[in-house]
């Protein structure tokens, strides 16, 4: 538990995060900030029914990229999980979002990271890695 702890309180410090999906060979990049630390899964969000959405249904695949005096670099598969309680739960923690989201995230879509390595890098030096 530790480790993802690690990897969550960089990305909250970052506070931007850097999202890397695929469509067709095509890699595209986005960024995104809202994020949970829900049930020992660390959550992202994507509003639905974007490019974005579309992509990781077609292909789970992502890297999350974040810059904070370091650079962390996560290989991860997304999976969703649109129960009430994890959209609710960031409405909680980010309630600038809930006019866009709802009350309980329903216009959102949230992910959490499966089988992820996280690289944790100084320059171009890896310092550390977490898997979780």
């Amino acid at each position: 538990m530790e480790g993802i702890q690690k990897v969550y309180e960089f990305l909250e410090k970052a506070g931007t995060f850097y999202l890397a999906t695929v469509e067709g060979d095509q890699p595209r990049v986005r960024p995104y900030g809202a994020m949970l630390f829900f049930e020992g899964k660390i959550y992202i969000m994507a509003f639905g029914k974007t490019n974005a959405t579309r992509q990781i249904a077609n292909n789970c695949k992502a890297e999350i990229c974040a810059f904070k005096g370091q650079t962390l670099r996560i290989e991860c598969k997304l999976v969703e999980d649109n129960r009430q309680e994890v959209g609710h739960a960031l409405v909680e923690k980010m309630p600038v979002l809930k006019d866009a989201l709802g009350e309980n995230g329903e216009n959102g879509v949230m992910y959490y990271l499966k089988d992820a390595k996280a690289d944790f890098f100084k320059m171009m030096e890896l310092v550390e890695t977490v898997t979780f």
